[in-house]
């Protein structure tokens, strides 16, 4: 085992990490910009590092820097969470070099499924079903053009090395392709420096769907069930809930042995998630996150596993002692983003948190690194933490769910708390009848 740890993030997932080595056994190091010198990882681990100003590029993906804090405190691998570094495959080379265990999959894997046309080709040739579409980059508005007529109007044209819904555009006809094709290449070129694009067809009324997997590097792989993320917003999802509504039994066994057996094919280390979109009773893959999810929590509720322990013994090269057989479902979860965001306009609201009162009673987890007078700086995203309740019964935690919001209390900033209290009392939502477009339609329908 590590004896100890560089944690390479920040906020609730650098506190979730450090929990979890602690349970270990494992010495823990924290960085953080100057914005984040009070944050809770930083006052709960052995060690800190100052690595930078609060701007990112210099502070959490400064990969010198954090170098430099695996050698000042002696770290012997390093965890990335999510976001910044997690699926950076040069990072992963870095560490490997120096000797140091990047606790996650191998560079090889991070680059493969880093690039969404080189990701779907891995997968269809390892018996996964994919999205009907082009082969490869599309090059040109005629060559778009010829795949569009192939598959059938409309078509989602999507960045090569994209993500987070950038990059993405829908073709409703041929009229309008040559414009979507030009501004996704645009987009794509300026979010990711690289303006290669895809074509796929577009899925009216999909779910998101996605399965937990866990491979020990070495040809086994087993999943810990799906996940149910659409309700989103502008492909940000802000609701995860296990198992799917969506979904039978027979559905849920096929799926999670196709992913299984892929993934034991491929030798994949570590955990990963496959994600699909579901229409009419088929999977279609759209990519996979070589990483801890920040909606994993859902998965450990149901399972009882947890899935950062497992990924940092598998990391340490003690293998994976779960089997398939070990996994065993048991009741609903739900997990709700909680932002520091104005409810309806969803700007951002960084600033002082003057008063904090989380919820809590049987089945009820709270994800987050806040506390009474910490102060939400402006620099990173706006999550205050993730509020998971566990119920026997999907009514079960609706109505768990219900309480709990009720008795959650964060005064100083805008919350996105207002908006949960209106969907757990939703009829569609209550009835597990959404799909990845329903949120939008929701929120323009009940605007004022």
């Amino acid at each position: 085992m590590f004896e100890k740890v560089l944690i390479a993030n920040r906020g609730e997932i650098a506190l979730r990490v450090l929990r979890a080595c602690k349970e270990l056994g494992i010495q823990t190091v924290a960085v953080h910009s100057t914005a984040d010198a009070d944050a809770m990882h930083v006052r709960l681990a052995d060690e800190s590092v100052c690595i930078g100003p609060p701007q990112v590029r210099d502070s959490y993906l400064n990969i010198p820097a954090l170098m430099a804090a695996c050698e000042i405190t002696g770290a012997d691998a390093v965890h990335p969470g999510y976001g910044f570094l997690s699926e950076n495959a040069r990072f992963a080379e870095i560490l490997d070099e120096h000797k140091i265990v990047f606790i996650g999959p191998t560079a090889e894997h991070i680059r493969l499924m880093g690039d969404k046309i080189t990701a779907k080709q891995t997968v269809a040739d390892l018996g996964i079903p994919t999205v009907p579409g082009s082969d490869g980059e599309v090059h040109t508005v005629d060559e778009a053009l010829a795949v569009a007529q192939e598959i059938g109007f409309p078509v989602l044209i999507k960045a090569a090395a994209g993500g987070g819904g950038r990059g993405m555009r829908v073709a409703e006809s041929k009229d309008k392709l040559g414009e979507a094709f030009s501004a996704a290449r645009t987009e794509a070129a300026a979010n990711f420096g690289d303006d290669a694009v895809y074509i796929e067809k577009f899925l009216g009324t999909p779910r998101h769907i996605e399965f937990q997997i866990l491979g020990d590097g070495e040809g086994k792989a087993i999943h810990l069930g799906e996940r149910d993320c659409s309700i989103q917003r502008r492909h940000q999802k802000i609701w995860e809930e296990a198992p799917s509504p969506a979904l039978n039994s027979e559905e849920r066994l096929r799926m999670g042995e196709v992913v299984a057996k892929a993934m034991a094919d491929l030798k994949y280390r570590g955990v990963g998630t496959i994600e699909f979109l579901y229409e009419n009773g088929e999977f279609y893959f759209i990519e996979m996150n070589t990483r801890i999810q920040v909606e994993h929590p859902v998965t450990e509720m149901i399972t009882r596993i947890d899935l950062i322990n497992e990924q940092i013994k598998v990391a340490s090269g003690r293998g994976m002692t779960l089997k398939q057989d070990d996994i065993q479902f048991r009741g609903h979860a739900i997990e709700c983003r909680i932002n520091a965001e104005h409810p309806e306009t969803f700007v951002p609201s960084p600033g002082k948190i003057e008063y904090y009162h989380p919820p809590g009673g049987l089945g009820v987890r709270v994800d987050s690194s806040v506390y009474q007078g910490y102060e939400i700086p402006p620099y990173y995203d706006s999550l205050i933490g993730k509020l998971i309740v566990h119920g026997e019964t999907r009514n079960e935690c609706l109505m768990r769910l219900r309480r709990s919001l009720s008795e959650l209390v964060v005064n100083g900033v805008e919350t996105t708390v207002p908006l949960f209290n209106r969907l757990v009392k939703n009829q569609d939502i209550i009835d597990g009848q959404y799909d990845i477009h329903w949120l939008e339609t929701f929120l323009a329908e009940n605007s004022d």
